[in-house]
């Protein structure tokens, strides 16, 4: 499972025109989850997540966390995290999880991140998003539950 997570000072997502979440400050993590992929990669990527010290402590210094600030979360589904862009010029996916396969741990991700006092907000699972947001810093990190990177 992997995350590209970034700090925000704001997100908002929208389907269809229609606005289904966002949060103000926190973190934006895009979530694309691979084949193989298991509850355990999600209570690693989750637990990693939202106790990185990205935030500003009082002096400034990068020393808080996620569940030390009481930010917000916004997961948004990816599966293009998987594309292998090595070979040719089109991306495959052949690594990423089938969407019936993704979506029970893409819900299970958010369920722990919920039962751990965490604000989740989402976008729609299989859906064309608009993203908005204002990275913060800007912080851009990669997780990958596997440690590939």
């Amino acid at each position: 499972m992997r995350a590209v997570v970034q700090r925000v000072s704001d997100c908002s997502v929208t389907v269809h025109g229609t606005a289904v979440g966002g949060i103000a400050r926190g973190i934006l993590a895009y979530l694309g989850i691979g084949r193989g992929d298991d509850e355990n990669d999600a209570e690693y990527l989750v637990e990693k997540i939202i106790n990185l010290r990205i935030f500003p402590d009082d002096d400034g210094k990068m020393n808080r966390s996620l569940l030390e600030t009481g930010g917000g979360l916004c997961v948004i589904s990816q599966f293009t995290l998987y594309g292998d862009t090595r070979k040719g010029r089109r991306p495959s996916y052949s690594t990423a999880a089938l969407p019936e396969e993704a979506e029970p741990l893409y819900r299970f991700f958010i369920e722990t991140a919920a039962h751990l006092g965490i604000e989740v907000s989402t976008g729609a699972f299989g859906e064309e998003m608009r993203v908005d947001y204002a990275n913060l810093g800007p912080v851009t990190l990669l997780i990958d539950s596997r440690k590939l990177f």
